[in-house]
């Protein structure tokens, strides 16, 4: 027969302090580990995006859900030489120091060849075959993009990445389906294909990572489709987007995929027309003119 002791309340109150104090230090530790970790993160990915007279833009970032919070999703922008510029945005795998570092390392290389290479095809060719030199273990998928300010064109190539998303104030919007080639880190001498598009007007072109758009039971076509009518209605009635407002947005479709990866968003919106010349949809040839069929 089990005996039972009395026990005092002086005894409850000890275990429930003792019970609180580890609670209130896992508490400390999760915390600090979360600012690590957006520290980490913050390091690693651009203060500033460059912007232009009627060109804006934005990004977001959301961390994983599980893990360390932090992971291989990155964006960035910079000038190039000749005052075009350039546009990142990319996903390692994997969601941990490892491919936070080596994110580090693409984006660095990405810099560092767009300096001198002619197009986005090369950009990513270059840069493939830099880091297979690196004899790293992980590879990324990723999208470069340069804007040509004299031209109001955008021309881009994607290594095994998300396609982007454009929509226009007058209510069109799409889904770029241009030809890519495979993830960078992964086969030698791999050539990317460069699709030249006129950027929308008024209206953004988007960005992103399948962590916005791809989760466990939702397929990554109908994401794209939801952030294709999120995208829709933030440039709709003509009066311009808000950027960042428009990547806050974009980036909260993760929450109806379900997925737990980190995610990023990269958004360009152009204001208004920079000329005369009739607005074409960006899947369109850029000397197009716009009509029933384009859009």
């Amino acid at each position: 027969m089990t005996r039972r002791h009395p026990v005092s309340a002086d005894d409850l109150l000890s275990e429930l302090g003792r019970l609180t104090a580890q609670a209130l230090e896992r508490a400390e530790f999760q915390q600090a580990r979360v600012e690590l970790a957006e520290a980490l993160q913050r390091g690693l990915l651009p203060g500033a995006l460059p912007q232009l007279p009627g060109l804006r833009t934005a990004a977001r970032y959301a961390p994983a859900r599980h893990g360390l919070d932090i992971g291989g999703d990155w964006y960035d922008g910079f000038a190039l030489p000749g005052g075009s510029l350039g546009f990142s945005i990319g996903d390692v795998q994997g969601h941990d120091v490892e491919a936070a570092a080596f994110m580090g390392q693409v984006r660095i290389v990405l810099r560092a060849v767009a300096a001198t290479a002619a197009d986005p095809g090369e950009v990513l060719s270059r840069a493939n075959d830099l880091l297979l030199s690196m004899d790293s273990a992980l590879f990324a998928t990723c999208s470069f993009l340069c804007f040509d300010p004299v031209a109001w064109e955008l021309s881009d190539a994607r290594a095994g990445h998300v396609p982007a998303v454009w929509a226009t104030a007058d209510g069109r919007s799409g889904i770029v389906q241009d030809e890519g080639g495979l993830p960078i880190g992964i086969l030698p001498g791999e050539g990317y294909p460069v699709t030249r598009h006129r950027l929308p007007q008024p209206g953004a072109f988007v960005l992103l990572t399948d962590g916005v758009v791809e989760g466990p039971a939702f397929p990554i076509e109908a994401g794209l489709e939801q952030v294709a009518q999120v995208v829709r209605a933030g440039v709709g009635g003509g009066a311009g987007a808000d950027p960042a407002q428009l990547a806050a947005e974009v980036i909260k479709v993760a929450d109806l995929t379900g997925h737990t990866d980190d995610a990023a968003v990269l958004v360009l919106c152009h204001d208004a027309p920079h000329d005369a010349r009739p607005d074409v949809p960006p899947d369109a040839p850029p000397d197009a003119a716009s009509g029933p069929g384009a859009g």
